[in-house]
């Protein structure tokens, strides 16, 4: 790494260098962005599209005294680098290394640990609040995609901050040119004279003249009105001026200079100011400008080609998988619709789309009104299937008990990445779900143990009166056969795969098959473990696991999700309720966000590889045994 960037560990550093060297500074990063992430996976088009908002919000802005607030998180990697983070830029998204989003505890510079969207304008207007109570100085920046912008939280926060006059800076990175991208040399230069100093101080003076002269209130109303005409006309930028936020825009966001320019005449102001910015996803990368979409996160790449690099092959994954049931589905069931809260590609739902356009909606980011849209669809005699990542659909708690399932609707959540997903780390890990879904009234909870099992817990889901989720992991499946004909399974009814006397494993979705692997493992060291595939975590099979649990004994469960209030946890619920007194030990997921790195390393790190599985359930059987000794004794 030579030339400029290895000169920058600090943007004070960035502020000595010659405006003229800045456009060199920018190929620098987009190289290193581009290298790193061909080896690490990540998000590549969203970081290559802000290098230059990036330089220029450094140069013209002094952090971490002034608050540089990331909406995502997911363009943040030529901020990492510009922030003493240079060095360590390699480790990216790897265990132990540097997180894919802004983490507080990672850098001064950055300001909120974020990693979904639309909190930025939230979190930074009580930033800046706070700073007024406090009596504190700093400038507040918000950087969000107009992406983020489909979602109310990002509204309700503009709504606020325009009607607290609060000295907030909202840049909106408008990187798909979806808002008057056709205007932006013509505004942009408006824009910046409208908000020069020269300019100010004309509009004060002048505002200051007229209202001493007779009329002179109509006649500042009239100036304000042909200042607000004149960007009507020229600027989508009346939408904010309403919201109380000053508008400024659109500008070209891989123009330095301009972007200097402007940032520097907006720093000067004072009350809310929204920057529109045109930026291009994927800038300076050819594929990923040609393919935004698909270079907007993905795992490691060539760099000359932009093709994925070469693995083992792997079985289908459970998206796929979901993808294809669903297209078959639809082909039986003419009610049957799909949402997706802006995932087509990521849920598996792209072809759906392709194939029922008038059955397939993309809201945007709004998981909120997703649940409650499916709701009013339901309602009116569809059977929506609402495919949302697990972490995601936490942003719609209460549309899923108010909206669905207090009506008892038809509602299926198909809910993708259950579990551990890995390097995107705390943000993205699906590791809550089984516990925030099982307590919510009239909810069917259900996870396959491969992928031949989700397609019959879709057809299920479909056919199944009333709200029911199912919960399937990020990547491939277990490579087992697909089943042609889809069958519908008995709602809460298990399956026994494996006698045993000695344990009873219960073991729901992803832990099933590691389960079974423990087992094998447990009978070389003389131990026979019985093995239940449970299926649903609500309801659970009663008989099933009563009578197995009555005979056995000694009951081990295990469950990608954080054990409180998740699937061990009803096994123990259920276990209470018919007073059997007996031993449980729970395997899953700690009290703790779960960090990032390989979802494999993770799995070892907890307890959820056969291996360990089988090592920590030896190691308490024999605990057990030495209690009961030492009563015997006694």
């Amino acid at each position: 790494m030579a030339g400029l960037l290895e000169k920058i560990d600090s943007p004070k550093d960035l502020k000595k260098l010659r405006l003229s060297q800045l456009e060199k500074l920018a190929e620098e990063l987009r190289r290193v962005i581009v290298e790193t992430v061909a080896e690490t996976g990540g998000h590549l088009a969203p970081n290559l599209g802000v290098v230059e908002l990036t330089i220029a919000l450094h140069y013209v802005f002094d952090s971490p005294k002034d608050k540089i607030v990331w909406d995502v998180g997911h363009q943040a990697y030529a901020h990492k680098l510009l922030t003493g983070r240079r060095d360590r830029f390699h480790t990216l998204r790897q265990y132990g290394g540097i997180a894919g989003f802004p983490k507080r505890s990672e850098s001064p510079h950055d300001i909120v640990d974020v990693g979904h969207s639309s909190t930025s304008i939230s979190a930074a207007l009580g930033l800046v609040t706070a700073q007024d109570l406090l009596g504190e100085k700093g400038k507040v920046v918000v950087v969000i995609g107009d992406g983020s912008m489909t979602a109310g939280l990002a509204f309700e926060g503009l709504n606020n901050a325009g009607h607290l006059k609060k000295d907030l800076i909202v840049i909106l990175n408008d990187n798909e040119m979806s808002i008057s991208p056709n205007v932006g040399a013509l505004s942009s230069f408006l824009s910046r004279k409208l908000t020069g100093p020269l300019a100010r101080r004309f509009k004060r003076e002048l505002e200051s003249l007229v209202s001493h002269l007779p009329g002179g209130e109509h006649l500042v109303t009239a100036i304000k009105k042909s200042e607000d005409a004149i960007k009507c006309l020229l600027t989508p930028g009346m939408l904010f001026e309403a919201l109380g936020f000053r508008y400024v825009g659109p500008i070209p966001g891989h123009n330095v200079d301009i972007l200097i320019k402007t940032l520097k005449n907006v720093k000067a102001l004072e009350g809310p100011t929204l920057v529109h910015v045109l930026t291009k996803k994927g800038k300076g990368y050819p594929p990923a400008e040609q393919e935004p979409e698909r270079f907007h996160g993905l795992g490691p790449f060539d760099v000359k080609t932009g093709k994925p690099k070469p693995g083992k092959p792997k079985p289908p994954s459970y998206t796929s998988v979901f993808s294809k049931v669903m297209l078959r589905l639809a082909e039986e069931e003419p009610r049957l619709v799909a949402i997706t809260a802006a995932m087509p590609t990521g849920t598996g739902l792209k072809a759906f789309g392709e194939r029922f356009p008038d059955r397939f909606f993309d809201v945007g980011i709004a998981e909120q009104h997703a649940v409650t849209f499916a709701a009013g669809l339901a309602i009116g005699g569809m059977i929506p299937v609402c495919a949302i990542y697990s972490t995601f659909l936490q942003r719609a708690y209460d549309q899923i008990i108010h909206d669905v399932a207090l009506m008892d609707l038809h509602v299926v959540f198909a809910i993708d990445r259950g579990g551990i997903v890995g390097e995107d780390g705390p943000t993205h890990q699906g590791q809550f779900d089984l516990s925030y879904l099982r307590i919510i009234p009239n909810m069917v909870v259900m996870a396959p143990k491969d992928e031949n099992e989700l397609q019959h817990m879709l057809y299920t889901a479909v056919r199944h009166q009333g709200p029911v989720a199912v919960r399937y992991p990020r990547g491939a499946g277990v490579g087992v056969s697909l089943d042609w004909e889809l069958k519908e399974l008995p709602i809460g009814q298990g399956e026994l795969l494996r006698e045993g006397t000695d344990v009873l494993f219960l073991a729901i979705g992803n832990m099933v098959y590691p389960a079974l692997k423990a087992a094998h493992l447990l009978e070389k060291e003389g131990l026979s473990a019985a093995v239940v595939n449970a299926r649903f975590v609500k309801p659970l099979d009663r008989d099933l696991i009563l009578n197995l649990a009555r005979r056995i004994k000694k009951v081990v469960t295990v469950e990608e999700n954080v054990l409180q209030g998740g699937f061990g946890a009803a096994v123990l619920e259920l276990l209470a309720q018919e007073g059997l007194n007996i031993p449980v030990k729970m395997i899953g997921l700690p009290d703790k966000f779960i960090e990032h790195g390989a979802p494999d390393l993770l799995r070892e790190k907890y307890g959820l590889t056969p291996e360990k599985i089988a090592q920590n359930t030896f190691s308490w059987l024999e605990e057990l045994d030495r209690k009961r000794l030492k009563v015997l004794r006694a």
